[in-house]
């Protein structure tokens, strides 16, 4: 490996169907094809690992580090983790993502394990856990955003259940079976069943979201939006609904973060983030989606309890020039740095980070003369123990993804 710490790094634009088409090819400086641009991202995955400039050759992130792994990580981070233990990315939401949970580590490892075992191919659609890791993730809006996050607390569900008329029959299941029970009723009825249910509440509001009379902070917004993206509009009413009305809806405003931990069902609503995740592509789905969804599976890693969600703001270092948002996860942490013109931010990397400039322009300088100029959209990584100075003439907004120390 060569002594430089600091590199220009190049990630991928991935194009899901729920994504938009202007956000992230605006950020990036780059043309917008037919196919949605739904998540841009920078890391080391497997199916994605970003490229880096080493004196003018593109090399994989990841080739890199398992070149030098203790040069690249720290000698701590390599011998805990194995690998770049995060993924950072940049998501434009124009469409709901699926309601989802994310397995526990020891979970992941059992599931993965037995899925292998059982000789389900990793890319098969039926198959519920592609590696052996957890998926803990942060997200920090860039925009109005929307989710849903975890179960409502026990007040406002059960007000739902009594004041949505089309669910009265479900409020003597919560009485009696709390969470679990109510969800499990839910999530194990037969398609027909589904659409039986769902139909009087699906006519109600499907006219009151086509006339643009309802509220986003309204479940009845996302069911309407729900219903008018779905192919199959009426015919096939999606139980994820249900989840829409038992699940907190989330307003979150620019620079405000929100952790999702293990078990939290949750799904994105509308919006553009910043998500920094654990490098895993575990997702066991609730609804929303055409994709596979293994309700056994679900309902034995969700969290059935109340959730009062928690908007983080960032704690502010390095004299305010830096907001770090803090969660559980030993995995990763991300940071919002912003300099006004003529302002320095100075740092040494305690393992392998990933800085995108989101906003402006600025120059970062290493040790042995390195010297890059940052654009709006363009990303640096710094290996381990690289000291590096930030200075911009004319402000910038830089996110920055790393690992605690």
């Amino acid at each position: 490996m060569s002594e430089k710490k600091l590199f220009r790094l190049e990630g991928k634009v991935q194009n899901y169907a729920w994504g938009g088409y202007h956000y992230i090819p605006a950020l990036l400086g780059i043309p917008e094809t037919k196919n949605p641009s739904a998540e841009y991202w920078m890391g080391a995955h497997q199916s994605a690992p970003s490229k880096i400039d080493m004196d003018g050759q593109a090399t994989a992130l990841d080739q890199l580090i398992k070149a030098n792994p203790a040069a690249a990580l720290g000698q701590k981070v390599w011998d805990r983790f194995g690998e770049l233990p995060f993924l950072f990315k940049i998501l434009d939401v124009k469409d709901m993502l699926s309601i989802q949970v994310h397995p526990t580590k020891v979970e992941a490892e059992k599931g993965f394990a037995r899925e292998n075992e059982a000789g389900i191919p990793l890319n098969a659609s039926h198959r519920n856990y592609k590696d052996a890791n957890h998926k803990p993730e942060i997200m920090v809006a860039l925009s109005e955003f929307w989710l849903l996050h975890g179960f409502l607390p026990e007040d406002k569900l059960k007000k739902v259940l009594t004041t949505v008329p089309e669910f009265a029959s479900l409020a003597p299941i919560f009485e009696k079976d709390g969470y679990y029970g109510l969800y499990k009723a839910v999530m194990e009825l037969p398609q027909e069943e589904v659409n039986k249910f769902l139909r009087p509440l699906a006519e109600r509001v499907l006219p009151a979201y086509q006339a643009g009379t309802l509220h986003k902070s309204d479940p009845a917004f996302w069911t309407g939006r729900a219903i008018a993206n779905d192919p199959q509009g009426l015919d096939r009413l999606d139980r994820g609904i249900f989840s829409i009305y038992f699940f907190n809806i989330m307003e979150v405003h620019e620079g405000e973060a929100v952790f999702q931990d293990a078990g939290i069902p949750h799904a994105y609503l509308e919006g553009q983030n910043v998500e920094l995740m654990a490098n895993s592509d575990n997702v066991l789905r609730g609804g929303l989606t055409p994709k596979h969804i293994d309700v056994p599976e679900l309902l034995k890693h969700t969290r059935f309890e109340a959730v009062h969600p928690k908007i983080l703001k960032g704690d502010a270092v390095k004299g305010g020039l830096e907001s770090i948002y803090a969660s559980p996860a030993p995995d990763f942490v991300v940071s919002r740095i912003e300099l006004k013109a003529g302002q320095k931010y100075e740092h040494t990397s305690t393992s392998t980070e990933i800085l995108l400039v989101l906003q402006g322009s600025a120059t970062v300088t290493g040790e042995g003369g390195v010297n890059l100029p940052v654009l709006k959209g363009q990303s640096v990584v710094a290996l381990y123990e690289a000291t590096y100075q930030i200075e911009s003439k004319d402000g910038v907004v830089i996110y920055k993804a790393g690992v605690p120390a």
